[in-house]
């Protein structure tokens, strides 16, 4: 069993939700480079990764944020400067409504897997890279499992740090939080 692994310096806010692990990745320097291992299904993590993916965001950009009752989630961010928050959101989780904001930089590797039923978003600070994973392909998304909540609803709890991100158009029409509750009902 992997041991749990969140660190004060890079969860800043927030309480502890149910199956979110903060996982450590050591980067293995020499003379010729370095070598990370992101993932290993060793770690015993409740992610069944179907789809990987590399995305670059500018600096100032938000995403999110995206809330999906099928898959899983791993977020990585390989270069720059990122703030992440999680909501959970499923109504049957002891750790219902708590949230948590990390933030996270390149240098310092680490990655961050979270269970389906939370809202998750982040900005970046800085033009900046990251991997991701999900256990159902993007093709296989529905519309059905494709919700969202606007980046800044006070109902959220988070205090991001920053005020005025870039946001996609599907983001900007995202609802509020009371709105997005009633709209998924249970699951």
């Amino acid at each position: 069993m992997i041991e749990k692994m969140i660190s004060e310096s890079r969860m800043i806010a927030g309480s502890e939700i149910e199956g979110v692990v903060l996982k450590k990745l050591k980067e293995n320097q020499d003379y010729r480079g370095s070598f990370t291992e992101v993932y290993n299904h060793r770690w015993n993590l409740d992610l069944n990764a179907v789809q990987w993916s590399y995305v670059k965001s500018e600096a100032n950009v938000f995403r999110g944020l995206h809330f999906h009752k099928r898959h899983d989630e791993y977020f990585c961010l390989v270069s720059g400067h990122s703030q992440l928050g999680l909501k959970d959101m499923r109504p049957n989780s002891p750790t219902y409504l708590n949230w948590q904001l990390y933030d996270l930089h390149g240098e310092d590797l680490a990655a961050l897997i979270f269970p389906r039923g939370l809202l998750h978003g982040w900005y970046f600070f800085t033009p900046s890279v990251h991997l991701q994973s999900v256990s159902e392909s993007y093709v296989d998304y529905g519309k059905d499992d494709n919700w969202g909540v606007y980046w800044n609803d006070p109902d959220l709890g988070f205090p991001w740090s920053f005020t005025d991100p870039i946001i996609s158009t599907r983001a900007g029409d995202f609802p509020d939080l009371d709105s997005f509750i009633q709209a998924i009902g249970d699951f």
